[in-house]
């Protein structure tokens, strides 16, 4: 029998998990600079925690989540998303505490889980990067947060991206326009999806999210929710508005636009790609303002701002945008062997470049010196250093330099003790 993944989750294979090291560290180096810090939550979490965060009527609580009741018979799930798991931790380590900077800014990497039927990216098992911070109510947090998502797909070459802002206002907002939502919905209550049915007087808002063509005729006229905004609501939105205004940052406001997730508030915004073929998953960044998640879970009232980026997605993006990403994999040195007598010194040589820093490998499978010279070629590496056995008992190697066939001969003990000098001899030629 031969076994397969599991449905909805796949195998990183060399060749591609370059191009996922390249956009995670991309993030790293970014994040950085804007004075964000890792943090590394469990995969799995209590489910109250996502429960209580994302929203009982939500998709992913009622429908999507990987939960289970492990060995001492408590109820846990995979994490289907990564601020809830931040959310805890900030509250259980007590980051609010007085020796931490605020507002706390921190990001995320890893494997999220949810049970949905798969398709062009959206997996079973997907992977995020996000970023949360906690503490500040400036909407130039909001308007901060949104520029370096933009400023990491810039650094990535993603071009063909617009922002999308939407306000969900306050607590006194959400009331007067669930209020008037229903109002509107109700007529129609019955020509609605059965999950819109079912939403209508739990979460109304949530119908503004329906992917279902029978809803989508009526949630194009609902009124809209910046109709709505409470004074301070409205406030915030025209600061962050100006604000992205003043940062030459373009951006359009949807007002229909809804999160997936309960705990959202004020500004939400999404980053879309519109570069051909991306289809229904163009969204490849998703955020905002959640006001009152962290004393939801338990913790003291304190305002965050965060979003996540599919890491699939965004390597679509770069497919469908055709963007270049460097190679990291630079093979300084190959060493060739000839000969069985030479496979012990090859194994020193090899070693003793990679102790100078250098990347450098060799043959293995005692292959003639073509083949050999073929694997080099093909690795790209920059020099080819050749030993056989009368070389070995004159204790030199030769080194060719495979841009321009230069060769030269050291003596083993040139390389044992200054490869690095030898290297820079051998390549200035190659930069003159």
């Amino acid at each position: 029998m031969s076994y397969q993944r599991p449905k909805g989750t796949n195998d990183i294979l060399p060749g591609e998990s370059e191009k996922w090291q390249f956009v995670e560290e991309t993030a790293r180096l970014l994040f950085r600079d804007y004075q964000f810090n890792e943090i590394r939550t469990p995969i799995f979490e209590h489910y109250e925690v996502i429960a209580r965060s994302v929203g009982d009527t939500t998709d992913i609580v009622s429908k999507e989540m990987y939960d289970f009741y492990d060995k001492g018979d408590r109820h846990v799930t995979l994490r289907p998303e990564g601020t809830a798991p931040i959310v805890r931790s900030y509250i259980e380590n007590k980051l609010f505490g007085p020796e931490f900077t605020k507002p706390f800014k921190t990001f995320y990497m890893g494997p999220m889980f949810r049970y949905e039927r798969p398709q062009k990216g959206r997996l079973r098992q997907f992977h995020q990067i996000g970023v949360e911070a906690f503490g500040s109510q400036n909407p130039a947090t909001d308007v901060e947060t949104m520029a370096m998502a933009l400023d990491f797909f810039k650094q990535l070459g993603i071009q063909k991206i617009r922002l999308v802002i939407n306000s969900l206002g306050d607590q006194e907002t959400r009331q007067n326009y669930r209020q008037a939502l229903i109002d509107y919905l109700a007529p129609h209550a019955e020509e609605l999806s059965e999950d819109s049915k079912r939403r209508l007087h739990e979460n109304p808002l949530r119908v503004l999210d329906s992917k279902d063509k029978k809803d989508k005729q009526f949630v194009a006229d609902a009124p809209s929710i910046l109709d709505y905004l409470s004074e301070e609501a409205s406030r915030h939105f025209e600061e962050v508005k100006a604000m992205l205004t003043a940062l030459d940052i373009p951006f359009e406001v949807d007002s229909n636009m809804v999160r997936g997730l309960d705990y959202y508030t004020h500004t939400i915004f999404e980053i879309m790609s519109d570069a051909p073929g991306m289809g229904a998953q163009s969204t490849i960044c998703a955020g905002g303002r959640y006001d009152h998640l962290v004393e939801e879970l338990g913790g003291p009232e304190t305002p965050g701002f965060g979003f996540a980026i599919g890491i699939e997605r965004v390597l679509i993006t770069l497919e469908a945008e055709e963007v270049v990403i460097p190679a990291l994999n630079e093979l300084d040195a190959y060493v060739v062997g000839l000969g069985e007598a030479t496979n012990i010194e090859t194994l020193k040589v090899v070693q003793a470049i990679r102790n100078f820093g250098f990347s450098a490998d060799r043959d293995f499978m005692n292959r003639k010196a073509k083949a050999q010279f073929k694997t080099a070629d093909k690795a790209n590496a920059k020099l080819v250093l050749t030993l056989g056995e009368d070389e070995l008992k004159q204790g030199i190697i030769n080194i060719k330099v495979m841009a321009t066939r230069e060769e030269k001969s050291f003596t083993l003990e040139e390389i044992y003790q200054q490869f690095d000098e030898v290297y820079d001899e051998m390549l200035t030629e190659l930069l003159d």
